[in-house]
């Protein structure tokens, strides 16, 4: 498995094992949620928390423990340490390789998606059609749903109105078993947006 720290984060990471009287060895990551909006888990853990079947990743200073069920996600990702006016944190990037494996493996099926794609091929859809635009279902994790919205949707200021407004009203309403509508739209790049 392939893992890479920049500079940045692999200090950081150090100076967190310093600060901790217990004498913490590894650094725990795990991934877990829609390939779409995957969350992200780092944890300082010691010698006897190691499971069986974690894998383990020299990053120098340091080793890393990836959980079996994470591997294939965080294989060839890069860690880096961001520090922006008011957050910093650690910030994973993943291969876009294994990100377009995960992503083509997840497929929205089952009936819930089945009735949110046709909310969406009937009632939304045609609507914003006009404007150039296309909301499409990606992804389905329990009551949660991730759309992805193109063409002129794709970057327009009132994309998150459009959201909103439009269709978190009407999946809701025709739908009403849908806990939450997440937008995984790249608004800042593709090779059209409506503004860049």
């Amino acid at each position: 498995m392939k893992l890479t720290f920049t500079d940045k984060a692999r200090d950081m990471v150090v100076s967190f094992m310093d600060m901790e009287e217990d004498g913490l060895q590894a650094l725990r990551i795990a991934v877990d949620g829609s390939p779409f909006a995957p969350n992200y888990e780092l944890t300082l853990v010691d010698a006897e928390q190691r499971a069986a079947t974690d894998v383990e990743v020299d990053a120098g200073s340091f080793t890393v423990l990836v959980d079996e069920a994470s591997v294939e996600r965080l294989n060839g990702a890069k860690v880096d340490f961001v520090e922006k006016i008011q957050e910093s944190g650690f910030q994973i990037t993943p291969d876009p390789n294994a990100t377009k494996a995960a992503m083509d493996d997840a497929g929205p099926s089952g009936e819930l998606a089945d009735r949110v794609s046709q909310v969406l091929d009937t009632e939304i859809n045609p609507a914003i059609a006009a404007h150039g635009g296309v909301i499409n279902l990606v992804d389905v994790q329990g009551t949660e749903i991730f759309i992805e919205m193109a063409g002129g949707c794709q970057g327009c200021a009132m994309s998150r109105m459009t959201l909103r407004q439009g269709v978190e009203r009407m999946v809701s309403q025709s739908v009403p078993e849908v806990t939450a509508i997440h937008d995984v739209t790249d608004h800042a790049s593709g090779e059209n947006p409506y503004f860049s």
